[in-house]
């Protein structure tokens, strides 16, 4: 059992609608659906009586929305009682969306090579959860896409990444070197992330299919990082697209290869929540625009036949972000 499970029942036990309450927590009614059943599953017990056009919380339901709303409280006291604990400390909370891929962690240590006083704690969540933490102050700064931000949410853009597929070695498309056209993805199981960790990752990357002119054959599995993708790819059960910041951290026996026709790069922002007092994130934003302009991650910022992610025209960019 998953802390945000336990707060999905209880937004949905709340609203009383699917449709409400994934909108409520950021993520698409199905993958609401999904973790509630994963929850009931394993519990054992029916928590919801739902039809078309109605949803009850069932007499176990009822009894395990005290409890849920309870422990979720806790979780809140204990954070908070171990924020206030460091608050004498200068600290830096970062949010990641994976541990595999390396722009924030390059960032990260250009900034604490001029702060090394500063400690930074790094966490790994989704797009949606990071929008909340940073809401909830328990983030300073995260990384992501920037085409669904909720309002408060601030972002620069700080990279243009080329977009790419991971194979296995001896794939037809480990031999293609100077990249693999996107009407070749129409052959192959394609895999996509869990959608309440990546859901504009995958957004771009059905769109582009779309642009190219096919549905993909999708993977039925999901997963939530790029490491256990990589693990599928190895065995051969499918292949996934992700971006070359990945590449460092390929397994061995995959290969990356760049998507070409369309060549599509996927935009990086900086995140943070308006509000937030931290000192430390304009200076976190302006190591960034260093690296940046060090490593040419914005070089690509011609017009490209890509998707944006959260829809609308195709575009390298997403329709609020600038670059840093």
């Amino acid at each position: 059992m998953e802390l945000r499970q336990l707060r999905y029942f209880v937004t949905l036990a709340e609203e009383l609608h699917f449709g409400r309450a994934a909108a409520r927590e950021h993520i698409v009614q199905s993958a609401l659906s999904q973790q509630i059943q994963r929850l009931e599953r394993e519990l054992g017990v029916r928590l919801l009586d739902r039809s078309t056009h109605h949803v009850a919380l069932t007499p176990a339901g009822a009894a395990f929305l005290i409890e849920a709303r309870q422990i979720l409280d806790h979780v809140g006291r204990a954070g908070q009682a171990a924020r206030n604990a460091v608050a004498s400390a200068p600290t830096l909370r970062v949010g990641i969306i994976d541990a595999g891929y390396d722009t924030m962690p390059q960032i990260l240590r250009e900034f604490q090579h001029a702060h090394s006083d500063i400690t930074i704690h790094q966490v790994e969540a989704g797009t949606p959860e990071q929008y909340r933490q940073l809401a909830d102050g328990r983030l300073d700064i995260a990384i992501g896409p920037a085409g669904q931000t909720p309002a408060a949410v601030e972002s620069k853009l700080i990279r243009l990444d080329p977009l790419g597929v991971l194979v296995p070695d001896g794939h037809d498309f480990a031999d293609m070197t100077d990249g693999v056209r996107v009407a070749a993805l129409a052959d192959e199981p394609l895999l996509l992330g869990e959608e309440s960790q990546t859901p504009e990752l995958n957004q771009f990357v059905l769109e582009l299919c779309r642009s190219a002119g096919f549905a993909p054959t999708i993977y039925e599995g999901t997963v939530e990082s790029t490491r256990a993708a990589a693990d599928l790819v190895l065995q051969r059960r499918c292949v996934h697209c992700v971006p070359s910041s990945f590449r460092t951290s390929t397994r061995p026996g995959t290969t990356w290869r760049p998507l070409i026709e369309p060549a599509t790069h996927y935009p990086w922002s900086l995140l943070w929540y308006d509000a937030n007092p931290s000192p430390h994130i304009a200076t976190v934003i302006d190591s960034a625009r260093q690296l940046a302009e060090r490593l040419g991650w914005l070089e690509p910022a011609v017009p490209s036949t890509g998707p944006t992610p959260g829809g609308g025209a195709p575009s390298v960019t997403s329709h609020s972000d600038e670059p840093v």
